[in-house]
């Protein structure tokens, strides 16, 4: 019996929506790299010559046209290697999720993805037909099955179409699988599952990177047969990942096909049978998955560096108020683009407390920013002159409020004009469901990193980064003051909102897992409170349609997961 001897080259790779040149270069580089290791294959993520998801580019004839010719050219760059890189297909009207096979200097052979997500972020029935084949390819001796991204995710799908009715002995899935909270682990635990039950070895490879809301997290895997993790990619880092893996037996014929199962047939690439002596595999440094929090605080990182560099930016300018959310913003902003591009305004009114504007201070001289000082007060004046007669014999309530926040929104926008720094916003995900929030005030930005965080765990993401870093980055005096938007005397959130433990709870129950009003209530929560926190969550669908993107890193982000109509009669009983 031959015992084939085979190297994985997994390249996890950051690519750019769009731009066929620069993930193209990036892609033939990490080629050069697999062939300085003598590797067989390598391997690279979904869509990975347009970057992912490509959305309406794909309806440009243009766009796919030169994704196929940059794929072309990327084969030629194969010189003993194979190489599998995704890549939007046309066929006549036809577009295709694919995965090229190229070897040799040649465009060998193709794999269409046969399983389209259409729930949550994902639109692909939007753009693409499903294959209908599911063919099997024979790479150095050894039969391969390549599928894409959701068609690993089902049982009876086509890993199991290839490994049992094609003999497949190894699987290889590339992905651009979205990063939420908790996903690392369910995807290696089915992927295991996977290996196990098919009985071969499985090498699944993620993108990484942020691309708008979306943060792909890479944190590849290669199993073998018995579901054993042999290596894994880095977390939110680009990585190349190398294994050996021995295969024993020559591939067989393919058995009668099953009813429904897609055709199935051999593609040859290439039947040399590798056992050349090949030079050592780089050191793999030992490698410590990072914990709950430790994810969401490198994905809201990766998102910020990605957002603001793929989008043309160097500076960003934030506003502080003294508080934790533009405080666990700032610091997520250093640690993504480096304390001499980020910008802290100050713009205290006449209802700053004096704690307020001196912690914006020390948050700023601990984290090295610059801090403007820009006041208010002198500009509030002008408005209550110019409204004075509007206004006149009205009691002051929440207009004049939301105008100081429309002050500092009208100030950091002309800073963004003025020197081309980016506005981050600070709500988060509580206040931003709830409409505690004031449009074109301190909702105005171009990108708002908290969007997707509930209140009570931007609380938990700045204990845990002054623990990382063991010191008070985010002072104790910022962690422990209540919170208050401070535009005017004595406000609390607390005066409009539930405090935040109920509140958080409620909304994840009805946001994100989409519970009734009874079910809720039967989780502890009075009726009346359940009933009002849901009134605000529904009436504020018009601010979060003008709100700015934001990091995902919950199952349900608004936007692209959650897409209710702004009009809207319906009420739960």
């Amino acid at each position: 019996m031959d015992v084939i001897n085979l190297r994985i080259a997994m390249a996890q790779i950051n690519t750019t929506v769009g731009d066929l040149d620069g993930n193209s270069r990036k892609i033939i580089e990490y080629i050069e790299k697999a062939e300085e290791f003598k590797a067989d294959i390598v391997v690279f993520p979904e869509l990975s010559v347009t970057g992912y998801p490509p959305e309406d580019l794909l309806l440009k004839a243009d766009f796919i046209r030169g994704n196929k010719e940059h794929l072309k050219y990327i084969a030629k760059k194969t010189k003993g290697i194979t190489a599998i890189v995704g890549f939007a297909d046309k066929s006549g009207d036809t577009v295709y999720n694919a995965a090229g096979i190229l070897n040799n200097g040649k465009f060998k052979g193709v794999y269409y993805k046969i399983y389209l997500p259409n729930y949550g972020v994902f639109d692909e029935k939007r753009y693409f037909q499903p294959g209908s084949e599911c063919p099997v390819f024979v790479i150095n001796g050894v039969v391969t099955g390549v599928n894409i991204c959701e068609d690993i995710w089902y049982y009876d799908g086509p890993p199991r179409w290839q490994a049992k009715k094609g003999r497949a002995e190894l699987i290889i899935n590339i992905s651009s699988s979205p990063y939420h909270a908790g996903k690392g682990g369910i995807r290696k635990r089915m992927l295991s599952k996977r290996a196990r039950e098919n009985n071969c070895y499985i090498v699944y490879n993620n993108l990484v990177g942020g691309q708008d809301e979306l943060v792909f997290d890479g944190n590849g895997f290669i199993f073998d047969k018995k579901g054993k993790l042999i290596t894994q990619g880095k977390q939110f880092e680009e990585d190349i990942v190398f294994a050996d893996i021995k295969i024993e037996g020559r591939y067989r014929k393919i058995s009668k096909q099953p009813g429904k199962t897609p055709s199935l047939k051999v593609i040859k690439i290439s039947e040399k049978i590798t056992n050349d002596k090949k030079p050592p595999l780089p050191e793999t440094p030992k490698y410590k998955p990072l914990n709950k929090l430790g994810e969401i605080y490198n994905a809201l990182v990766l998102g910020t560096r990605d957002y603001v560099r793929k989008n043309g930016f160097s500076k960003i300018v934030i506003g502080l108020s003294g508080g934790i959310d533009s405080a666990l913003t700032a610091v997520i902003a250093v640690d993504a683009l480096g304390k001499d591009n980020v910008i802290g305004v100050s713009m205290p009114s006449p209802f700053s407390s004096v704690g307020s504007i001196k912690d914006s201070e020390d948050l700023s001289n601990n984290l090295g920013i610059r801090l403007i000082k820009i006041s208010i007060s002198n500009l509030m004046d002008t408005y209550d002159e110019a409204l004075e007669g509007t206004f006149e014999g009205l009691q002051r309530d929440t207009t004049e409020e939301n105008i100081q926040a429309r002050i500092r929104g009208n100030i950091v926008m002309a800073l963004s004009n003025k020197f081309g720094w980016l506005v981050l916003t600070t709500g988060n995900k509580s206040e931003i469901s709830t409409g505690y929030c004031t449009l074109y005030g301190d909702m105005a930005g171009g990108f708002a990193i908290l969007k997707d965080v509930p209140k009570t765990l931007v609380y938990e993401l700045a204990k845990h980064k002054n623990s990382i870093e063991r010191r008070e980055i985010i002072t104790r005096d910022i962690l422990e003051k209540e919170p208050s938007a401070e535009l005017k005397p004595n406000q609390r959130d607390a005066d409009t909102l539930p405090p935040y433990p109920v509140l958080d709870p409620i909304l994840h129950a009805y946001v994100e897992e989409d519970k009734s009003i009874d079910e809720i209530v039967r989780m502890g929560y009075k009726m009346e409170m359940v009933r009002r926190v849901i009134g605000m969550v529904d009436r504020n669908e018009y601010k979060r349609r003008q709100a700015s993107p934001g990091v995902k890193i919950t199952p349900k982000a608004f936007g692209k997961d959650r897409r209710l109509p702004i009009t809207n009669r319906y009420q739960q009983d």
